[in-house]
């Protein structure tokens, strides 16, 4: 495949009578980890969600794989999704499935596997999550944040994804469950050649993670590049989040 995995073109969103996004352009690239960046209400999340198909932009585009995400030809859009996986910032998971029948979820939507390849399929994504066979039968009540996050993930990559998408992949998560979920996805990411696009507040695990940062910031990708070439750069808004004295695990907004 040629060309950007991602390619959001002249982006305008207006939400509420309020312009989140006008004339914003992102590009990413097969195999970077891309860190979406911003204050409150900046409109990274909402980027997130036109990625998916979620949120429809007032004008521009947005292409995955160089299809665009809002076709007409549900075909397109369902061959499309199938190559890209979400996690959700609280993990999304069915309250009233077990560990097994949420991960087993996108695999019964294909409707052309039997019932001992799914079961052979679960047990191998919640493997790859660092989880175990006997978390299977358990609710998403009695799993803890880390396991909730590692399940929620375990189900994003359920299609073989190329592409996965994380929204607050360690809001809610204690410093060291936030670590250790950092280090799955890294080990994820250079296992299975992903391409990842994540948003976070939290600058441990933007400096963990990401290979760059993109910054939303007066309605469009005020700046991007590595995380060193973003901190040197002289603008108020980056001075100010990026500021040494700043608690690096703040409360999710």
């Amino acid at each position: 495949m040629s060309g950007p995995v991602v390619r959001v073109r002249d982006l305008h969103t207006r939400l509420g009578g309020v312009w989140v996004h006008r004339g914003l352009d992102l590009d990413v690239e097969r195999g970077e980890v891309v860190a979406l960046v911003g204050g409150s209400g900046s409109g990274k999340t909402t980027l997130l969600r036109e990625m998916i198909g979620l949120g429809s932009a007032t004008r521009g585009s947005v292409e995955l794989f160089g299809c665009p995400v809002a076709s007409s030809d549900p075909h397109a859009v369902r061959a499309l999704r199938r190559r890209f996986g979400v996690l959700f910032q609280h993990g999304a998971l069915f309250s009233a499935f077990t560990v097994f029948e949420n991960i087993a979820f996108p695999l019964r939507e294909l409707g052309v596997l039997d019932e001992d390849l799914i079961h052979e399929l679960v047990m191998l994504k919640l493997a790859m999550v660092e989880l175990q066979p006997r978390h299977a039968p358990l609710m998403p009540a009695e799993l803890s944040g880390g396991m909730v996050k590692r399940v929620a993930l375990a189900r994003a990559l359920a299609l073989e994804p190329e592409l996965l998408l994380l929204d607050e992949p360690t809001a809610g998560l204690d410093p060291d469950r936030s670590a250790s979920f950092v280090q799955l996805v890294r080990l994820l990411h250079q296992q299975l050649g992903l391409t990842v696009v994540f948003v976070t507040h939290d600058l441990d695990t933007l400096a963990a993670l990401a290979t760059r940062v993109a910054v939303l910031a007066e309605h469009r990708i005020l700046a991007q590049g590595s995380l060193e070439q973003i901190v040197a750069m002289d603008h108020p808004f980056i001075r100010n989040f990026f500021a040494p004295g700043r608690q690096r695990r703040d409360a999710p907004h």
